[in-house]
């Protein structure tokens, strides 16, 4: 009976590291503070599509949508999963009453996605406010996690138009995932809505 409760056990495991991911993680492209929070997501199903806590909120309301690809930059990557996160209409990363992990830095306006077989993603959320002291853009964080486990940051989206932008947010070198992360905006009714593809491992250190 115990033996087969062992096997039952382990069964289970490997099930549970199947449906997430297929390899075990590893971070490349440097150090990278809190990018663990990418685990975070617990049991619940990802979707391609989310909506942040703050969309219903007074704000501009914007989409931000895009494609993730292979490194043939043709291929569409499915089941990849992107953590992002963003600070609230007052510039602070505000958590909510029962966060736990690093939502208690990240903040409640934060979830995560899992690309559908056409490597497509979106969310919805209101455009976020630069910290108060205004030492930095107003941005939104992006983290990959690949299915053979490599996780990495990647440039935080920005807002063409925001006078604390600098040249390294409008033209940086060699991007990684292949994008700068600044976002142009085109108008539907009420929403602002920006697209940003990315390519996996584009420039990103010690990727193989």
């Amino acid at each position: 009976m115990k033996q087969l409760q062992i096997v039952l056990f382990f069964s289970l495991l490997l099930s549970n590291c199947a449906n997430s991911q297929n390899s075990p993680p590893r971070l490349v492209g440097a150090p990278c503070e809190g990018c663990e929070a990418i685990f975070e997501y617990g049991n619940r199903q990802l979707s391609n599509t989310d909506t942040l806590a703050d969309f219903e909120k007074q704000g501009v309301q914007i989409k931000v949508e895009g494609t993730i690809y292979l490194q043939d930059e043709k291929t569409a990557a499915n089941n990849v999963i992107l953590y992002i996160y963003h600070t609230n209409q007052e510039g602070v990363y505000e958590p909510s009453p029962n966060a736990d992990g690093w939502g208690k830095k990240h903040g409640y306006n934060r979830t995560w996605l899992k690309t559908d077989e056409n490597g497509y993603y979106s969310f919805y959320t209101l455009k976020p406010a630069p910290y108060p002291n205004r030492s930095d853009p107003a941005h939104i964080h992006y983290e990959i996690l690949e299915p053979n486990g490599k996780y990495y940051y990647l440039p935080s989206c920005h807002f063409e138009g925001d006078s604390l932008l600098g040249e390294n947010h409008i033209n940086p070198r060699s991007p990684r995932g292949g994008h700068s992360g600044l976002l142009r905006f085109r108008r539907e009714g009420n929403l602002l809505i920006a697209r940003r593809d990315i390519i996996l491992g584009r420039n990103i250190p010690d990727y193989e």
